[in-house]
């Protein structure tokens, strides 16, 4: 058993969708969350200095004394997971490899449409990992580098999304996908709307919700879990507004954020 809190982070809010995952599947589990609100898309920076902002925020997750890091990023999951994992001796755990099984898992056709950020598909690391699962699946991607901009400003609900999520999503109807990962974990707000114009038998790959499930079983796995009974404790930080965090933040986690929200100066790491 280990008490120890599990470290997450992420461009901005987007995390949080693990977070909410993480809360429901692991209930005894303390967690630190560190939203990067300030330096928020990563999708749009070089690889450069995505990684520079990785190594960053995992330098400020291990003063929490955490067992684990969860990546709740499709960018810095693609770019900079290997390098870091190299350079730190704790489990580390990205968002690409459990969004791909399962989607390959459940495509019948296997045509797989993924979404994400410009960064996440300009690197291919979902279509790599589909390949090496099933070298017969066929991947078709679309980068969506407006949606985190207005997911980050509420905008989940709104005729200018849907336009728009028409406009990107259409390539993938047209070439007949049954499944589509949301390769960014902002995503799942929009899932309303991407499956309304998707159709029903589409099936959508949440990151956070398939990356919980495999965090609970490799802890399982360690004999790494928190101690049934434990009550957990969470503690979010950010590198921008805290009260636009703690507003927002609510809808990711579909609950309200009680805990003291704290800024931090991230580049002193």
């Amino acid at each position: 058993m280990d008490n120890r809190p599990i470290g997450v982070f992420d461009s901005g809010l987007g995390g949080l969708t693990a977070v909410k995952e993480l809360m429901y599947q692991l209930p005894n589990e303390s967690i630190v969350y560190f939203g990067d609100t300030g330096r928020v898309p990563y999708g749009t920076r070089s690889n450069e200095t995505i990684t520079k902002y990785v190594f960053q925020d995992v330098r400020f997750l291990l003063n929490f004394d955490i067992k684990l890091i969860i990546i709740a990023c499709g960018t810095a999951s693609s770019v900079a997971l290997e390098a870091v994992k190299k350079e730190f001796d704790i489990p580390i755990i990205g968002v690409v490899q459990s969004a791909a099984a399962k989607a390959v898992k459940v495509s019948t056709q296997k045509n797989i449409g993924i979404i994400g950020t410009q960064g996440t598909i300009n690197s291919g690391s979902y279509e790599r990992k589909i390949k090496q699962i099933d070298h017969l699946a066929a991947t078709f991607a679309k980068a969506c580098p407006l949606f985190v901009p207005l997911v980050e400003n509420g905008y989940l609900d709104h005729e200018v999304t849907r336009l728009i999520a028409q406009e990107y999503l259409q390539p993938l109807k047209e070439k007949h996908v049954d499944t589509i990962i949301m390769g960014c974990t902002h995503y799942p707000l929009l899932k309303r709307t991407i499956a309304d114009i998707m159709g029903e038998n589409v099936n959508l790959i949440d990151p956070g919700a398939e990356t919980a499930k495999y965090v609970k079983k490799l802890l399982k796995e360690k004999d790494m879990l928190a101690e049934a009974g434990a009550k957990p404790k969470y503690k979010y930080f950010v590198s921008d507004s805290i009260e636009s965090f703690s507003k927002l933040g609510s809808l990711f986690l579909e609950k309200k954020i009680n805990e003291s929200v704290e800024k931090i100066d991230i580049e002193k790491y």
